[in-house]
């Protein structure tokens, strides 16, 4: 377990320098420029994640269960997970009405995607892997939410046209995910097939 504390520890700190330290992050980029950041950034962002892998995986195999769902709760974090990857697609296409609605949809859908697996599972590396991204996302968006206003940033408008787009790919890549890769990958088939 203690993999996975590090590794959430790790992965999200490096997601969490802007919202907690920008003035040092900006300091740190004047000094060693863009792209070293960037590489460093994306090097121990991809060692925490790693860590998560692993100790998720690791924490799987003696579950400590915390409290048991109803069974009911699978169906609704079906539907909130079609919503998030609506939103985290919607952080990619541009000149959508959502992103224009919501401002910053990668941080709202990972909120979402977490909220809707703490409702369907309750061991503790569940409470401790989708908690810890929930608390994060909450965090990350409140604070995106302000440099928007303290920055003044309007968003532009956004065409129906491109939300159609937009449902249609997220829709397709959450199809995916639900009915192949979660259970090719993580070993868990949200729909049993």
């Amino acid at each position: 377990m203690w993999m996975l504390v590090l590794g959430l520890f790790i992965f999200l700190a490096t997601h969490s320098v802007r919202v907690f330290a920008e003035p040092w992050r900006q300091g740190l980029i004047a000094r060693t420029g863009a792209n070293q950041y960037k590489v460093a950034y994306s090097v121990v962002s991809l060692l925490g994640f790693l860590l998560i892998i692993y100790g998720y995986g690791m924490a799987r195999q003696a579950p400590i269960v915390l409290y048991s769902p109803p069974i009911f709760t699978k169906h609704i974090a079906a539907l909130l997970t079609l919503v998030a990857f609506i939103l985290l697609t919607a952080a990619y296409v541009p000149g959508t009405k959502l992103k224009a609605a919501v401002k910053h949809p990668m941080v709202l859908g990972v909120k979402t995607w977490a909220f809707a697996h703490l409702l369907a599972n309750g061991t503790l590396h569940d409470v401790l892997l989708f908690g810890s991204f929930l608390v994060w996302a909450v965090l990350s968006f409140r604070a995106a939410r302000k440099r928007d206003a303290a920055d003044r940033i309007s968003y532009p408008p956004g065409s129906a046209v491109r939300d159609v787009v937009n449902v249609i790919i997220g829709t397709a890549l959450w199809a995916g995910v639900a009915f192949w890769a979660h259970g090719a990958w993580i070993g868990v088939r949200p729909f049993g097939m």
